[in-house]
């Protein structure tokens, strides 16, 4: 058997790609276009494991509310630099759900409220400020 992707379906791709590529860093790894079923499915992958994809799944006609994507549980990624991308994410305008005070771990939610665990390659860096004394925001 061997891991193929992690589906995540969105309501607005172009918000969604400028999260994951522009904020986490994934590249487009093959898009599909289905016109027939009325969707499309965009594939990523992070440069260094580019076998684990997230697929997004975009349907084109609007659907209900897809609540708030909790069951889903979360996507993890191993970061080169914690504080470095949560910086880079919050001044994107994103929300730090769970600040990395222990330089370890964060979580922050995509567009999609799919939560998204940032976690820190190697040993936990040092304890740094701001993110040291930040206290968490909503849920992830």
């Amino acid at each position: 058997m061997k891991y193929l992707h992690t589906m995540v379906r969105v309501t607005d791709l172009d918000a969604s790609l400028r999260f994951y590529c522009e904020g986490l860093g994934l590249k487009e790894v093959r898009r599909k276009d289905v016109p027939a079923g009325r969707f499309t499915l965009v594939f990523l992958a992070a440069p260094e494991s580019p076998e684990a994809e997230v697929e997004l799944t975009w349907n084109w006609d609007p659907e209900e509310d897809m609540g708030s994507a909790r069951n889903f549980g979360h996507l993890a990624f191993r970061v080169d630099d914690i504080y470095a991308l949560c910086q880079h994410l919050q001044d994107m305008g994103y929300t730090i759900n769970r600040p990395p005070r222990d330089g370890h771990m964060a979580f922050v939610r995509s567009p999609d409220l799919i939560s998204v665990e940032l976690l820190q390659k190697g040993d936990a860096l040092p304890a740094r400020e701001p993110w040291a004394s930040m206290e968490n925001t909503g849920s992830w």
